[in-house]
């Protein structure tokens, strides 16, 4: 099987700069819907056989755009185990604020989530936001599906990916966060393991604004 894990699109509080898990949701932007249709375009010869979507609308929303533009339109799944982090007393606060305030916390958070304490911002743990996003993606039907598409967010599938993929909590964010609208793809026989083959690509945008030019 081969899971193509797809961030949304950007929004206004991704452009305010502020957290936005499970908790918040802002709308997605309008070069953001654009570029969500070449993010459709560049899928749309894949025949996925499953569609998952995070609950949330900015997923659901990215989601739909995507099917547009897929010439074998599947049915969307809507999912909680694929929300994103429920992040507490974070949400809607602007990350420099809560960088300058508390940095060793923003350091940990951003490079080494083993050291982040997520119950000193009433946040969901590491472990339970990697984990439930795993459990969902080992019960997936790898006898018969051979292409899946979950669309999530960013800090949860970049934890969780890198899980899938044998690193540990300190190690999650080794490759960097996941980009608005990238895509991240995996491949699996069994869901047990895992092999990367690619990661964060947009070079859909890449490609769309040579022709521009």
């Amino acid at each position: 099987m081969r899971l193509y894990f797809v961030r949304h699109g950007k929004t206004q509080w991704n452009l305010e700069g502020r957290f936005q898990g499970s908790k918040g949701d802002s709308p997605l932007l309008k070069q953001s819907i654009l570029e969500l249709k070449e993010l459709g375009r560049y899928l749309s010869d894949t025949h996925f056989d499953k569609v998952y979507s995070s609950d949330l609308k900015r997923a659901r929303e990215t989601a739909a755009i995507i099917m547009e533009e897929n010439q074998y339109p599947t049915e969307i799944f809507l999912e909680k185990a694929i929300r994103e982090w429920n992040l507490g007393r974070l949400e809607g606060q602007k990350i420099a604020t809560i960088a300058a305030i508390y940095p060793k916390q923003m350091q940990a958070f951003r490079y080494n989530l083993a050291k982040f304490d997520n119950t000193f911002f009433e946040a969901e743990s590491v472990y339970h936001a990697t984990q439930r996003v795993a459990d969902f993606v080992a019960n997936l039907d790898y006898d018969h599906d051979q292409n899946v598409l979950l669309i999530g967010h960013g800090a949860c599938f970049t934890a969780a990916v890198n899980y899938l993929l044998g690193f540990e909590s300190g190690q999650l964010r080794n490759h960097g966060g996941l980009d608005n609208g990238s895509v991240t793809t995996l491949e699996s026989i069994d869901g047990k393991h895992f092999e990367l083959l690619s990661w964060n690509d947009t070079s859909y945008l890449e490609a769309d604004r040579k022709l521009s030019h």
